[in-house]
Formats: C-alpha cells, structure tokens, sequence
C-alpha cells in the first residue's frame, strides 16, 4: 500500500457500514475521487467534523485496491458560516452539485476545478446577503462552463459572426450564444437578452470572485435572478445528471 497526500473538498457522503462513510471528493490533484473513512461515526473518531460536507482538508490518503482510505485529515477550512444560513448551504451545494456531475477521476482541469471551488465556497462563506451569494454563484457558473468547454458565446452573432455592441440580442441555448437582430427571424430564436444584461455576463466571467466592480454593486435582485437562472438552464443542458439541490432553491422567495 502507497500513502499520498492532496488537498480536496468532501462534495457529499454515504454509509458503508455501522462505523464507516465512503466521502466523495475533489482532489486538487485528482480530480474526483472517493475515500473511506473508517470509523467516523464513532464518537472517537479521529476524522470527526473534517469530513464534514463542504470542508476543505489536506489528506493523507492510503492508496487500496478497490476505494482508497482517508487516513488524516489537516482542515484547510470549514467554511463554518454557510452552515448558519440556509441560502449559503443551497447555493454552496448547487455549486458542489456542478463539480460532482461535470468531475471525472484523474481530471486534467483538477487544479484549476478545485480552486475554483475553493474560492466560490470562500466567497459564499463570506458573503454579507443574498445578492453577495448570487454574484458569487454565476461567477461559478461562467467560470466552470470555461472550463468545461461549454461557454456561451456573448461577443459575436452566431450566425452572421458580426459584433454586437450596444444593442439588444437574442439568446439561443442550443446554439450557445447570442444572434444580432438582423439573424434571429430566420432562426426562429425568440429568447431576447438586453445588452446590459450580456455586459455584466462578460464582466462576471472575467473578474475574480473577491473583485467588486460596478456591475457587482450595480446589479439588481432580478438581474441576479434572471442570470443565474438562464446559465442553470444553459449547464443542465450539457449534464446528463439532475440537480437535486435545485428545488430547494426554487422554493428561497426573491
């Protein structure tokens, strides 16, 4: 038996027996990935509140035949104020549904994915409202479908590959990106994004989560609302699993 050590965010958990958990996990290194945890349902449990959901730690994992074993486990951060607030808990595990449905083991995107992660639920952690929470939110969203390869195309028509300045547009998910006006009859795409909507989806993408610009002071609860919802729309669309944090969501009132 090999030991080896990454850093990873336990995503969710199940029993394996009276005394022990298997955690699913994101590796820094390995992408997604599962561990036992032997005895941690035993009140001396060594592991304890480190396997909790959402936590970060730094583990030493022993390497088996079938699912490697959770030996130690150093918290890196237990992300301890989502648990007090029930939006910060749906949110954090719609983001930790996205990476769970879209990781694979061995991930070549590990890295980048499991910081990604890390910052979302550190901006989550650290937000003051809902609104906080929502921006945090979509700059997942944007970020992620990067990297997945599934961005939606928000500079050029689609059709004509002309520029779209200042001027409303329409939206086709299936063709995953935006038509001038001049395209979209023929296309028959109806969906119509407001410019300034497609701006603070650009500007979302490219700034950090710790970065506040105007469009993150400047949006409003609907904009909030009506962008997390269309690029939900636009990741369901490319998973083959449901979300299930989703209805819980559903019933937060605006």
């Amino acid at each position: 038996m090999n030991n080896y050590v990454t850093d990873a965010i336990n995503l969710k958990s199940y029993n394996l027996s009276d005394a022990d958990k298997i955690i699913v996990l994101y590796s820094k290194d390995k992408g997604l990935l599962k561990g036992v945890a032997k005895g941690l349902k035993k009140p001396q449990s060594k592991l304890g509140a480190r396997m909790d959901l959402l936590a970060a730690n730094n583990l030493t994992m022993i390497k088996c035949k079938n699912i490697d074993r959770i030996c130690q486990a150093q918290s890196l951060n237990m992300f301890k104020n989502i648990r007090k607030n029930m939006d910060k808990l749906l949110y954090s595990s719609y983001i930790t549904e996205i990476v769970t449905n879209f990781g694979i083991e061995d991930d070549p995107s590990s890295k980048e994915i499991y910081e990604l992660l890390y910052k979302g639920l550190s901006r989550i952690d650290k937000a003051e409202d809902r609104r906080e929470i929502l921006i945090a939110v979509i700059k997942f969203q944007l970020k992620m479908m990067l990297i997945e390869g599934f961005s939606l195309e928000l500079d050029s028509c689609l059709c004509c590959g002309n520029q779209i300045l200042a001027e409303d547009m329409f939206l086709s998910l299936p063709m995953g990106g935006v038509i001038c006006q001049e395209c979209h009859k023929p296309l028959n795409v109806n969906l119509k994004l407001n410019h300034k909507i497609r701006d603070f989806l650009q500007a979302m993408l490219q700034f950090d989560f710790d970065y506040e610009s105007d469009y993150d002071r400047k949006a409003t609860d609907k904009v909030l609302d009506v962008c997390f919802n269309l690029l939900n729309k636009h990741i369901q669309s490319h998973s083959t699993k449901k979300f299930k944090s989703l209805k819980a969501i559903n019933t937060i009132p605006a």
